[in-house]
Formats: structure tokens, C-alpha cells, sequence
């Protein structure tokens, strides 16, 4: 029987994001990640051609849609918060106006429950647009919730 590839499942999986050229460890283990997307506009051309149908006098309007920009959507990873803060030294260096050495080429990687990389992507010149933590409330029993936005401007998805 031939192997047959795994479906990952809600609870089944973890995501791990490495910064490339960071100088801080990356404590960086979500277990949520919202707006992953690569989309391409469409540029819709309309022409009139010579052609012309039973006894039209004019042409035949042709649309003909074309490629476009390619366009990346941001990335909001969620995680249980901890000691860590890296994300937040990231994001404080690029409010203090250092933005453009702050572009990391990044990876995401999805684990299995095994701990073995399932996908991979590479991000190209990412940086983080906003940090947030989930509102505090010291009689919920909910943990508390860290939230990055990470811009970037490509990915491309890589063989584990």
C-alpha cells in the first residue's frame, strides 16, 4: 500500500516561525496562524475585433483576462504567551524607525503531533505590523493569548 499523505487536523499540529539573521532565540511555537495567502490581480482587456456576427456592423467585443500583481496577505500567529520577548523587541525595532534592517527572510514550519515538518514556507523580507495581547482578566481561567501580524512581501513553499 502506498504511503499515504497525512491530513493535518485541528489539534494535530504546531507551527514554528524562525527569523533568519536575528540575533535573539526565537521562542516562537503557534498554535494558530490566520491569513495565509498569495493571491494574483486580474487584468481584464476588452477588444473589438474585426469579426462580425450575422449582420452586425461592428466588431466582436473580446475580453481576454491577464495575469497581474501577486499580492501577499499578512500572517496573525497566535500563541499561549510566555517570558519571551522577542517578538516584542522585533516589533519595537521597527517602531523606532530601524524598519528596513528588520526585514527577515523568515520560515514557517507545520509539525505533526510527532514533531516532524509536515509543510514549510519561506517568507521573503517579513516584519512585524502589530503586537497585541488578549484582554486580561484575573478571574478567567483562559491562558493568555499573544498575537503578532507579520508582514511580508512572498513565500514560497518549500519540500520538507
Amino acid at each position: 500500500m502506498p504511503n499515504q499523505a497525512e491530513i493535518l487536523t485541528a489539534h494535530k499540529f504546531y507551527l514554528e516561525l524562525r527569523l533568519n539573521g536575528f540575533k535573539e532565540q526565537v521562542d516562537a511555537i503557534f498554535l494558530e496562524c490566520q491569513g495565509f495567502q498569495r493571491t494574483q490581480d486580474v487584468i481584464e482587456i476588452c477588444e473589438v475585433t474585426p469579426n462580425k456576427w450575422g449582420k452586425a456592423s461592428k466588431g466582436e467585443v473580446v475580453r481576454t483576462k491577464l495575469p497581474g500583481n501577486v499580492k501577499s496577505g499578512n500572517l496573525t500567529l497566535r500563541r499561549g504567551m510566555s517570558n519571551s520577548i522577542t517578538f516584542w523587541n522585533w516589533f519595537q525595532l521597527v517602531q523606532d524607525g530601524n524598519w528596513s534592517k528588520q526585514r527577515k527572510d523568515a520560515s514557517l514550519t507545520i509539525y505533526d503531533q510527532a514533531g516532524k515538518p509536515q509543510a514549510r514556507f519561506n517568507l521573503i523580507a517579513a516584519w512585524p505590523t502589530s503586537y497585541k495581547l488578549a484582554d486580561v482578566n484575573a478571574r478567567s481561567t483562559e491562558i493568555e493569548i499573544e498575537e503578532i501580524e507579520v508582514a511580508f512581501e512572498g513565500f514560497k513553499r518549500i519540500q520538507t
